[in-house]
């Protein structure tokens, strides 16, 4: 009886050692040779899955944002829209991981437009779960109903971002993060 080989779980595989290459070492890091031994199989099979480098990167950040929209969950309410902005922050060795592979993708971005493109259209989606947290939270009467969700949803993500690099690079412990997202909630509240 022949083998059968799930191609999505190989895919799933590579993605993974180009991750934590990009993680521990950066995205210059990452060759074929070096993903093939970070994920115990032969270069020719990388390169069976992914011809290119390239190819292999960009499927990357499609298994990447999968990863977060796995982990971060988007309930209604205050404490809802807290919970997803604070998972967003590189608390944990997997959302640190997440966060340092994203960062090293944002460089990528600039230069590859389908990349880009999906870093484009996974923030406008992440923009647009907040800003529906933020009408829930509103509907509630937990935030001010005079606030603009868009327009909030853009600095709530911005603020995120700013705490997210300042814990990775220790300007901002973990504690402080979530207690400067905390304050900045409770300038919302009416």
């Amino acid at each position: 009886m022949p083998k059968r080989v799930d191609h999505e779980e190989r895919r799933r595989l590579i993605a993974t050692a180009v991750r934590r290459i990009a993680a521990d070492r950066g995205l210059e890091a990452v060759s074929l040779g070096e993903v093939a031994a970070e994920a115990g199989i032969s270069k020719g099979l990388v390169q069976h899955y992914f011809p290119s480098k390239d190819a292999m990167l960009r499927h990357a950040t499609r298994t990447l944002r999968d990863q977060v929209e796995n982990r971060v969950q988007f309930a209604g309410g205050l404490a809802g829209l807290r919970a997803a902005l604070v998972a967003l922050l590189p608390l944990t060795d997997e959302s640190r991981t997440e966060a340092l592979v994203a960062n090293a993708f944002v460089v990528r971005a600039l230069k590859d437009p389908e990349i880009a493109e999906r870093f484009r259209t996974g923030h406008a989606q992440l923009r647009d779960a907040v800003a529906a947290m933020v009408t829930a939270a509103q509907a509630d009467g937990d935030l001010h109903p005079k606030l603009d969700p868009a327009q909030e949803s853009d600095l709530l993500l911005a603020l995120v971002a700013g705490l997210g690099d300042a814990v990775l690079l220790g300007h901002r412990t973990p504690a402080e993060a979530k207690s400067l997202v905390d304050h900045h909630l409770s300038r919302l509240m009416p």
